[in-house]
């Protein structure tokens, strides 16, 4: 089961993944889209959005920068396993907690808002859900890294997530055998994210629109 979880099922999610963005930006170009309420709610939404993208925005750059910069990298930088344990659990501390303000916020209005409930699918409250999980799962891990602040745990979850990417998937779940169950958890879930990630509005990371921070305004409405 520690072989498929981590050495077959990362494979298995990130095709998924690929694939089935593709399949459906090339079939369904009139769903890809973030479905934005604002026009239902504004209020609640200002309130939550900016921190839950903010805090998820950073927390994915630590683990993407965390996880796959090679150890040796951090050695020549002069940066013990111990001391980037603690960044990381600082500042994934941080922006987790500003993340999960948002996400609470964001929950409680699409499941207390008449309006924006209606027009929510299962899907679009199920993926909140499932965020919401494995960001708690992240929060509680830093509990678990304190008990140990040698790297040894951060070490092993460095070498899974190298080894999946240069597709040694046998290696990389040979790492995951001895870690904690909550990282084991929180590796899981976040593959699955993967998974559901073509099914739903999270589609709409694909076309960040990093064209507007050039663009000129867009007169709307003239006073």
């Amino acid at each position: 089961m520690n072989n498929f979880l981590f050495g077959i099922y990362p494979y298995i999610a990130f095709t998924i993944f690929a694939l089935g963005s593709l399949i459906r930006y090339d079939r369904e170009p009139y769903t890809w889209k973030s479905s934005s309420s604002q026009l239902l709610e504004s209020k609640k939404l200002r309130l939550g959005s900016a921190p839950f993208h903010i805090g998820i925005i950073a927390v994915l750059c630590g683990h993407f920068v965390g996880l796959l910069t090679p150890h040796a990298v951090w050695h020549v930088l002069g940066v013990s396993a111990e001391v980037k344990q603690l960044i990381a659990m600082s500042a994934g501390g941080f922006f987790g907690v500003v993340c999960l303000f948002g996400l609470v916020v964001l929950i409680q209005r699409r499941l207390t808002n008449e309006r924006v409930r209606a027009t929510s699918s299962t899907m679009d409250i199920s993926i909140l859900f499932l965020l919401l999980a494995q960001l708690v799962l992240g929060l509680m891990s830093i509990f678990v890294s304190a008990d140990h602040m040698d790297g040894h745990e951060m070490l092993l979850l460095m070498a899974w997530a190298q080894n999946v990417v240069i597709f040694n998937g046998a290696y990389a779940a040979e790492q995951m055998q001895s870690v904690h169950l909550i990282f084991k958890l929180h590796v899981f879930l976040g593959m699955t994210l993967f998974v559901v990630f073509p099914f739903s509005r999270l589609v709409h990371i694909w076309s960040a629109p990093l064209k507007y921070i050039n663009r000129n305004y867009q007169v709307v409405r003239q006073r």
